[in-house]
């Protein structure tokens, strides 16, 4: 674990986990939900993790490159999905820190994906800075993807609002379903209770007005740009605001690609998606 700090923010990143936050407080005011002492990032509701090569569902854990079909393991068994990639069960090395950044290091090799990311993780009196490279460094044109995770503390009267061109229904395996158009999202617990959708078309900007403050902006770039999941369980006041490079499941399921492809990489190519969390 490192901690960084700037201003009136903390974060500690948790190198041999994924290089997930494990903890990010403003005025010590947690802003991310933070992971309980002994516990993993990648096993609850908590912490602000990385997804790659891939993001959010998997459906079966299948994928198809070159004409051969593979199968990633399963870790969602009740809905039959692979779920969010391997970065996030990393160790990462950390390649140069100072006390308010940080510049991380992983590499995953299970075919299909052979790809090595680079994370450059900083704080400042405004807030938090992402930004993230994934690059194929394999030998064949491979589908891949990026995305963050981050559960976000949900405070009574929390609201969130963003513009976006599409949103998604789900099925009974939580798969993105049947797209429509519409003009995103502005609302508070009646909208967000329950939630766990996708939305395509975003503009790359999200608000959170939190009662008592900070609101907060979260400001994506890149191949983060695009396409955005939106979860908040019943009965648990965390808010996942997820900048994400491709739609759930979109290399398998044409139809749901023209909404947000996974990007298919040449050797050498990359992808890099970057994201801000500023006070407004």
């Amino acid at each position: 674990m490192i901690r960084i700090a700037s201003g009136d923010w903390d974060a500690t990143v948790l190198v041999s986990q994924g290089a997930a936050i494990g903890a990010l407080s403003w005025r010590g005011q947690d802003i991310v939900q933070p992971v309980p002492e002994g516990e993993s990032p990648n096993r609850g509701l908590h912490s602000a993790f990385l997804m790659a090569p891939w993001t959010n569902r998997l459906a079966d854990g299948r994928i198809s490159v070159g004409g051969r079909d593979y199968v990633m393991p399963i870790n969602r068994p009740l809905e039959g999905h692979a779920l969010h990639g391997f970065v996030r069960e990393r160790v990462w090395a950390v390649e140069a820190q100072a006390p308010d950044r940080a510049v991380l290091a992983c590499t995953v090799d299970h075919a299909p994906f052979r790809c090595a990311a680079r994370l450059e993780v900083a704080l400042a009196p405004e807030g938090l800075t992402l930004d993230l490279t994934l690059t194929n460094t394999g030998d064949a044109p491979t589908p891949m993807g990026i995305g963050w995770h981050p559960f976000f503390t949900r405070p009574t009267g929390t609201r969130l609002r963003f513009a976006a061109s599409t949103i998604f229904g789900r099925d009974a395996r939580n798969l993105a379903i049947a797209p429509r158009p519409c003009a995103g999202l502005n609302g508070g617990e009646a909208v967000l209770e329950g939630l766990d959708t996708h939305f395509a078309g975003w503009d790359g900007v999200a608000v959170m007005t939190r009662p008592g403050g900070p609101d907060l902006e979260l400001r994506a770039t890149g191949d983060w740009a695009r396409n955005l999941q939106v979860y908040a369980p019943r009965g648990i006041p965390v808010l996942c605001v997820e900048p994400v490079s491709h739609a759930p499941d979109a290399v398998n399921r044409p139809h749901i690609a023209a909404y947000g492809p996974m990007h298919v990489l040449a050797p050498g190519a990359a992808l890099r998606g970057g994201a801000s969390l500023l006070l407004v």
